[in-house]
């Protein structure tokens, strides 16, 4: 090896702390081909760390992705040790000790006696400042943040941080490192969170507070964010996996720094952590766990009830649905499909019409692709009656409204149906940010009207956001929650304030992206990916906000500040330049980013 080289060669690599985290890179390392040297001062933690590779590695085995002799050298390559000594011969020292400047300082100040000048020294952490580590170290030229997510053995991303006092070469070296061990290296400056984890744990902070202030259940967050949004966890049960501790504590560091009222931590998280409440290494946190280490979840006094409402709902049988556009086909479609009978009304007889052949449509490419059978798509097409004005509502027994996003345009289709329905009638709006009192009180039947926020395509996404008044009735709510069972959704319950649920975590998410984007800390590919690969989001925020349109984007994070008041959620200037711009997503051929002209 080259000592004189200005770009290290790092193939011999100590991982100091081996608790999950430092396990599974260590796992990354030693399959890669690296020399491992793995260390922590728990003789337990060590022997876990080998016995975990062991067994990580046979299971490979069976199922032919290594062979016995790949297995035997992959376990070779790693040693273990209980003192910081062993590191004396590392190109590379990882540490992913206990988030504490005080014991990461410790360690850097050992290493510093034990190490050759040229050995590259990475802190793991995702909230404390890189620079200040650096800052301690004999040589802060070598010191870097190398921030692997968990389980790091299947998350592609690894952000690497550098600081005013890192040279080029460690960078580089570590940068070709992860390509080498097949990650996707993201390059990002030193402030806690750093990308993936300053987007993420704002997030998670706003979940908690919305289950603290007792606005929705804890299972209702949690399969809103998976079902509206695609998310592979709900933000408490991630909280639980992280460690409500870990998150208090990044927390605490971005809000340090950024002062944002966003990030402060949710008083719950100091409240569970103090408890001893962490997650699932202790058995209990936002969840209850069958064991400490388990992520197997059991019911607790929290638990809701199978199918548990309080009374019946009302009778259903016909459903009208309000509206020509996309959403409005959707629900009309998702209704017929269950075997209810739909009257589609729209402003013409010729608007109702073109809706039912948009659903003719849909129903066709969902039996070339197998979903539905040509019968079943001809019976389903032949329960929609198009009709061109809202008169054909007088018999339904369920009327949802799927018309533009306006306030002043809903309440006068409300004025309306309050004529045209039948006593009894539920009324529902499928808004997904106005206040759903607002269209309830320009009837003589407020406790009628409930929100019944279906997600876009309707046909496919499978959650509804149940939105009760202060004036809804208990059996309007029951009867709601029981019809989006019967077509096969799954309903949330949530107050009526601005966003519901998945929009009041969503949106504050994607504006947060963009004020990153704003302080030049990272551009859009680059958060895109961090998220994608560190979160395991099934698209980046930009992507999101171009599929969205960014006028729709704008119009909800102007509702959110209007409600909450808060100045983290005003919404940032560059997404209001370019809504005034014309800029508005993938409909118009440019937003965040330029797509081909659509022929």
């Amino acid at each position: 090896m080259d000592r004189q080289s200005s770009q290290p060669t790092l193939q011999t690599i100590a991982v100091i702390g081996l608790g999950t985290m430092g396990t599974g890179i260590a796992e990354v390392l030693a399959r890669a081909g690296r020399e491992v040297i793995g260390i922590d001062i728990s003789e337990a933690a060590a022997q876990r760390a080998a016995t975990a590779l062991a067994a990580a590695t046979a299971r490979s085995v069976a199922r032919e992705r290594l062979t016995e002799q790949e297995r035997a050298d992959v376990l070779a390559r790693f040693r273990t040790f209980t003192d910081l000594g062993a590191a004396a011969e590392a190109d590379l020292v990882i540490e992913v000790v206990p988030e504490s400047y005080e014991i990461k300082q410790q360690v850097f100040r050992e290493l510093d006696a034990i190490v050759r000048p040229d050995t590259v020294l990475a802190t793991g952490t995702n909230a404390l400042s890189v620079t200040r580590l650096a800052a301690e170290s004999l040589r802060p030229e070598r010191v870097l943040g190398l921030h692997f997510f968990n389980p790091a053995p299947a998350m592609k991303l690894v952000e690497i941080v550098s600081c005013v006092l890192t040279a080029p070469p460690a960078v580089d070296a570590v940068t070709e490192l992860a390509r080498e061990l097949g990650k996707e290296p993201v390059p990002v400056g030193d402030r806690p969170g750093f990308v993936a984890d300053g987007l993420l744990f704002g997030y998670l902070n706003q979940a908690a507070a919305m289950y603290e202030a007792r606005y929705a259940s804890r299972e209702d967050i949690d399969a809103a964010m998976r079902l509206g949004c695609g998310l592979p966890m709900g933000p408490l049960a991630l909280l639980d996996l992280i460690g409500v501790d870990t998150a208090r504590t990044v927390l605490e560091a971005m809000y340090a720094s950024s002062g944002d009222r966003l990030h402060a931590p949710a008083p719950i998280l100091g409240q569970l952590a103090e408890a001893g409440l962490t997650g699932q290494k202790s058995g209990r946190g936002f969840y209850t766990y069958e064991a400490p280490g388990s992520s197997v979840i059991v019911r607790d006094l929290q638990t809701p009830l199978d199918g548990s409402l309080v009374g019946s709902g009302r009778p259903v049988g016909s459903v009208g649905v309000a509206g020509s556009g996309t959403m409005a086909s959707g629900i009309a479609q998702v209704f017929a499909q269950a075997g209810y009978s739909v009257v589609l009304a729209a402003r013409s007889q010729e608007k109702a019409e073109a809706a039912k052949a948009a659903i003719g449509k849909s129903l066709g490419r969902a039996v070339s692709k197998g979903r539905l059978t040509e019968e079943g798509a001809a019976q389903t097409l032949d329960r929609i009656t198009p009709a061109g004005s809202l008169d054909a509502f007088a018999e339904v027994d369920l009327a949802v409204e799927a018309v533009a996003e306006d306030l002043a345009v809903k309440q006068e289709l409300f004025a309306a149906l309050d004529k045209v329905c039948k006593p009894g009638a539920v009324l529902a709006t499928t808004t997904s940010s106005l206040p759903v009192i607002a269209v309830a009180r320009v009837t003589s039947r407020p406790q009628d009207v409930i929100g019944m926020h279906f997600f876009n395509p309707a046909p496919a996404m499978k959650l509804v956001e149940v939105v009760r008044t202060v004036l809804t009735a208990d059996d309007v709510h029951a009867t709601v929650r029981e019809i989006c069972l019967k077509v096969r959704k799954h309903p949330v319950d949530c107050g009526d304030r601005a966003g519901f649920i998945v929009n009041a975590l969503l949106f504050p998410y994607l504006n947060n992206a963009i004020k990153m984007v704003e302080q030049h800390y990272a551009d859009i590919d680059q958060i895109d990916a961090a998220m994608k690969l560190g979160g395991g989001y099934p698209m980046g925020p930009f992507e999101l906000l171009d599929v969205v349109g960014l006028d729709v984007s704008l119009a909800i994070e102007k509702v959110l500040h209007k409600e909450f008041r808060d100045p983290g959620l005003a919404p940032s200037p560059l997404l209001e330049h370019l809504v005034a711009a014309g800029c508005l997503g993938r409909k118009t051929g440019r937003g965040f980013r330029e797509y081909a002209a659509r022929r």
